[in-house]
């Protein structure tokens, strides 16, 4: 497979979202150096400050909101974590929600230090709690996508199972009719420009994920501890839950509203886990509402 225009997908997004479309938006990929020869890597939507800020989940990357991108419509920053996407891998390997919030906020004080929400969908939630504990002024809104630290490895054992997977594939047909067996709801189009996004092919013809496999041990729940960050938010929360997902249980829920009582949770019909995949136009609503108070 040749290699491809990475913005070059974003006419069949809108169609498939029927997003109306005038032609290719302002965006570029930007690096940010946060320690010597490694780098956060971001997608920057639009010329103006950026209002907000897209956090990914474990295995995926900035791409993934590609869609919600455009039918919000505003200057925003999809940052690939750390040891995903186009970002550099941690020589530790260490991924932790604290140990990536850090280097977020190194990146987002470069592009985006007057953001005025950040969201965060599952492993990208959990980092989200962490930058707005550590980061507070980074960190005006908050939203959390199907993700609380209540999760357990109980209930995300499909997305885990899925992330436990072969590190190398034969071919891109492999590596993407796994993707499709793993999303039967979704379009095999979008499956293809997802892995297109997420997968990298060697020398050999064979291809793996773009994520450092070691990336993948830190998505296995267990993330309680977290709970007092939810408790010491001082900013307005938002929980947003997929309809079909099992990951975020009615108890956490309950959980997350009794330590934030201003808190809003929502629920986007007919989404799984990835409600940025399923839905995104509808999050894309959910979200401005949430933006503008």
């Amino acid at each position: 497979m040749t290699d491809t225009d990475e913005f070059s997908f974003l006419a069949d997004n809108a169609a498939e979202a029927g997003l109306p479309w005038s032609g290719p938006p302002v965006l570029r990929r930007v690096a940010v150096e946060v320690e010597e020869g490694r780098d956060i890597s971001a997608l920057v939507w639009g010329t103006s400050p950026p209002q907000v800020v897209l956090l990914h989940g474990g295995g995926q990357n900035a791409h993934t909101f590609d869609t919600v991108a455009l039918a919000l419509d505003r200057p925003l920053v999809a940052v690939d974590l750390p040891g995903h996407g186009h970002s550099g891998w941690r020589d530790d390997h260490l991924y932790t929600p604290a140990a990536m919030a850090a280097d977020v906020a190194a990146a987002l004080r470069n592009l985006a230090p007057d953001a005025r929400l950040v969201v965060g969908m599952s492993l990208g939630g959990l980092v989200a709690l962490c930058l707005a504990r550590r980061s507070p002024d980074l960190v005006g809104r908050l939203a959390l996508i199907d993700i609380t630290p209540g999760t357990n490895a109980a209930q995300a054992e499909p997305i885990l199972a899925f992330l436990a997977g072969p590190e190398r594939f034969g071919s891109f047909e492999e590596i993407l009719d796994r993707t499709v067996a793993f999303n039967p709801t979704r379009s095999v189009s979008s499956l293809r420009r997802g892995v297109t996004h997420n997968a990298r092919e060697f020398p050999d013809g064979s291809w793996s994920w773009r994520w450092d496999p070691s990336a993948r041990g830190h998505s296995a729940g267990g993330f309680a501890s977290l709970w007092s960050e939810v408790s010491e938010l001082r900013v307005p929360l938002l929980l947003v839950r997929g309809g079909r997902s099992s990951v975020v249980s009615d108890e956490d829920t309950a959980e997350l509203l009794q330590r934030q009582p201003g808190a809003e949770a929502v629920v986007v019909p007919d989404a799984g886990h990835s409600v940025q995949g399923d839905q995104p136009v509808a999050l894309a609503q959910v979200l401005a509402r949430f933006l503008e108070g």
